[in-house]
């Protein structure tokens, strides 16, 4: 059965931060909370955790309310909160303990992940001394130490560098190989682009949209193309019927209205001795939807 939310509202005074939000995750993966800040998805974790209690609705796990008796939970906040002039090793030791552990199986489990995230040589330095990269991952550590099955991240790549990036994204992958189920919130649609095949969409407390990313995608058809050729091709785009969406660095955005006006540009300039670097035809973006429904939902 997994993670049941039933139409969960959260009121506080005459604003509804959460507005009888359903959603479903039946199988371990990432399941993206998406919306931009205000949206509500930080009140909806707590509402699920019981740390606040909904106004209507409920959380479940595999039919029973979700608390700390019935659940192994992790949550990583987005409001960061470690002991900084505690050593990283110890601090982690002591919350794999709140969590129910034994002090030597919490040792071993931080040495684990501590390994994993690249943090291991500052075990025995205070966290202030650390970076606020490596802060964060101290953190997820706390969050994930007692092999939870239900995790939490809320904005977890907010303020990672490129490099430690990509050491948590393949953490994330680990997990889920390994069964967990992760809900991950952010305002950042391109991570949830990259991680989460499920999704919901919040606006002001309202789902703007949920279902399976590639459906979603898939029903707006191929309307824009990225086209990367050495020179400006735009005269002849315009000349095609195509709209400048956007210019980058290497390359341009075109809208088109779908594949055969792409074919016809691509001949165009073909006939002209012009090779594309990169031509694609794609969907647009999480982006590019959530932008059109949020301003259809005014």
């Amino acid at each position: 059965m997994g993670l049941i939310v039933n139409e969960l509202t959260k009121r506080f005074g005459s604003k509804t931060a959460v507005d009888h939000l359903s959603f479903s995750m039946d199988s371990p993966g990432v399941f993206g909370l998406l919306g931009t800040n205000g949206a509500g998805k930080t009140t909806t974790i707590r509402n699920i955790l019981g740390i606040m209690t909904p106004d209507e609705g409920e959380a479940t796990w595999n039919g029973t309310p979700i608390t700390r008796e019935t659940l192994a939970f992790g949550y990583l906040p987005e409001e960061r909160g470690i002991y900084m002039k505690t050593k990283v090793l110890e601090q982690l030791i002591y919350f794999g303990m709140l969590r129910g552990m034994k002090k030597e199986a919490a040792r071993k489990s931080a040495f684990h992940y501590m390994k994993k995230l690249k943090v291991e040589e500052y075990r025995n330095m205070p966290a202030e001394k650390l970076s606020k990269g490596n802060q964060q991952k101290v953190q997820l550590i706390a969050a994930i130490i007692h092999n939870p099955r239900l995790i939490f991240l809320d904005e977890p790549f907010s303020g990672l560098d490129p490099v430690n990036a990509r050491v948590l994204k393949n953490l994330v992958e680990d997990l889920v190989e390994e069964g967990k189920y992760i809900i991950l919130s952010t305002h950042q649609m391109e991570t949830v682009e990259e991680y989460c095949k499920d999704l919901v969409i919040l606006d002001r407390g309202k789902t703007l949209l949920q279902g399976n990313l590639r459906k979603i995608k898939a029903g707006y058809g191929h309307t824009n193309l990225c086209v990367s050729c050495g020179c400006d091709v735009d005269e002849l785009a315009h000349e095609e019927g195509l709209e400048l969406f956007e210019k980058r660095a290497v390359e341009t955005e075109y809208k088109i209205t779908g594949d055969e006006m792409a074919h016809r540009f691509l001949k165009r300039l073909v006939d002209q001795g012009i090779y594309p670097i990169k031509f694609e035809i794609r969907e647009p973006s999480l982006q590019e939807i959530f932008v059109k429904k949020a301003g259809e939902n005014q």
